[in-house]
């Protein structure tokens, strides 16, 4: 994923920063609670296409550095 990209994208729900998890393929939005996916590059900012973050991803996510 661009890294250029990655710095213009927010969370359409909350309009806050995303993290990019590269391992899981997925944009993730603490202030959401969302992991949004990534599918051949491109990512999917859909609310209804995310999955809800558990307490754990929180955790780790505010652990982890500012997001992109």
């Amino acid at each position: 994923m661009d890294i250029k990209l990655l710095e213009l994208l927010v969370c359409p729900v909350t309009k806050g920063p995303l993290n990019f998890d590269r391992e899981r393929l997925e944009l993730l939005s603490r202030s959401a609670r969302l992991a949004y996916p990534v599918r051949q590059g491109i990512p999917i900012l859909l609310e209804n296409e995310a999955r809800t973050l558990s307490d754990e991803e929180i955790e780790k996510l505010a652990a982890q550095r500012p997001p992109l």
